[in-house]
């Protein structure tokens, strides 16, 4: 019996071209150029071939089994092992611990290919990989803007650190505003988008990270007024997006808002390099500069948009940014129509056909230029600086000079002062008449 010769596409290719070699339909050269061999090497595996025939194109070493392979013995044991000692570990675990406590060396790929051909697999169980695209860029300028901030040491240490707070247009790639801030904050959020607003115009989309700043926290308990309402109280800044009608939406992984990712590796190239030339030292001369990149650097990157116009949605006709693009919170007026906020006190007057607001729930806005407004039942108030509690006026100092911290370390109330103060006082015990205390000792002289 002849014994069987199996030649894989690379070997099948050869005989049928040796075939015609042979029968003379090819030239020795012709032959060559369809192999990709060279003259001689044709010649030398015709000779072979004319020689042991079809056998003689099949690679030597095919069927012998490797020197390096590793022994079927210790095949088993590694199978038999992750069976029974090592039951539940996962697979680079157990490669692991068979170099360490067994003293077999071998690869987590060789560990694998092992219990992959006994049929055992891994136990930790991965999600199958996602297909992802590319998301199309939004068609027309306005209709959504990226928006973020990046903290880096934009000065090279000739200043403080500071964070850029910017966003950039989806559909053309430009980047319309810009601030520098020194940190990532509500406020440089609002500054950022009150500049957007006064040059653009209001966008109809912002898209976002799932910062603090735009939403609330899923862990958050919700107040006995948001769960009647049933609805989340949003921040300040998604209370803003709210009211101009801006769409907000917010992006579950970095990757989704890769466009202002990759911004901030150009910046911190880029911007870095012009803010070292200029010399700027300080956010105010950073601030100052900042447009004049950002106009540069968007005739260079911007793309066009795919429908022209732009989406910017224009200011109503009595649209007062200062009682939209403002900090909002809920104040109770005091008996004396003082209202309390952080270590301010605002005096309200009479107004607005109403003589006294005690006890009424006001709205103070906090505007961005440190201002303070309040506002009862939409219509603003007439206030004014009120006079400071005692506890203010002693603490606005901050410090107290060595004279007088020399005549309180004299003065007997220290010592009182720095006595512990018990939670409940001390009940001082009195005997009732009748008590044996009270009772007239006897004594007779036949003990004594």
């Amino acid at each position: 019996m002849k014994e069987e010769v199996i030649l894989n596409k690379r070997e099948q290719k050869r005989l049928m071209v040796l075939n015609k070699l042979e029968k003379g339909d090819l030239h020795n050269k012709e032959a060559a150029q369809l192999l990709f061999l060279s003259v001689r090497q044709v010649k030398r595996l015709k000779a072979r071939y004319l020689e042991a025939g079809a056998e003689a194109l099949a690679h030597g070493n095919r069927g012998r089994k490797p020197v390096h392979a590793l022994s079927d013995e210790l095949r088993h044991r590694v199978v038999d092992l992750v069976q029974i000692k090592y039951a539940g570990f996962n697979q680079q675990h157990y490669t692991e611990k068979l170099a360490e406590s067994e003293g077999i060396s071998v690869s987590r790929s060789t560990v694998r290919r092992i219990l992959s051909g006994a049929g055992i697999h891994s136990p930790r169980k991965r999600r199958p990989p996602k297909h992802r695209k590319r998301r199309e860029r939004y068609p027309q300028e306005g209709m959504m803007l990226q928006i973020d901030g990046s903290p880096h040491d934009w000065l090279e240490g000739r200043g403080p650190k500071l964070s850029l707070i910017a966003a950039i247009d989806d559909a053309t790639g430009t980047v319309p505003v810009g601030v520098f801030r020194k940190q990532e904050d509500a406020q440089g959020y609002v500054l950022m988008l009150q500049q957007l607003i006064a040059n653009h115009g209001i966008p109809i989309a912002l898209y976002h990270d799932r910062h603090g700043i735009f939403e609330r926290a899923p862990a958050d308990k919700e107040s006995i007024e948001e769960q009647l309402e049933g609805k989340r109280t949003p921040t300040q800044f998604g209370r803003i997006m709210e009211e101009l009608g801006i769409t907000s939406i917010s992006a579950m992984t970095p990757q989704a808002k890769g466009r202002i990712e990759r911004l901030w590796g150009t910046f911190q190239d880029r911007l870095v390099s012009e803010l070292r030339l200029a010399g700027i030292k300080n956010i105010r001369e950073a601030n100052a500069m900042l447009p004049h990149f950002l106009s540069a650097f968007n005739r260079r990157f911007a793309v066009p948009p795919e429908q022209p116009g732009i989406a910017y949605r224009k200011l109503p006709a009595r649209f007062v940014p200062e009682e939209v693009l403002c900090f909002k919170y809920v104040r109770t007026v005091g008996k004396d129509n003082v209202v309390r906020f952080g270590h301010r006190r605002l005096q309200i007057f009479p107004s607005n056909g109403r003589s006294s607001y005690a006890y009424a729930r006001v709205e103070v806005q906090e505007c961005m230029d440190g201002s303070i407004a309040i506002y009862y039942q939409g219509k603003c108030l007439l206030t004014k600086s009120a006079p400071a509690e005692a506890p203010i006026l002693r603490t606005k100092t901050g410090k107290r000079s060595s004279t007088e911290m020399q005549l309180a370390a004299k003065s007997p109330l220290s010592k009182v002062a720095a006595r512990p103060i018990l939670s409940k006082p001390r009940y001082k015990y009195k005997p009732t008449p009748d008590h044996p205390w009270r009772r007239t000792m006897v004594v007779h002289k036949d003990r004594g």
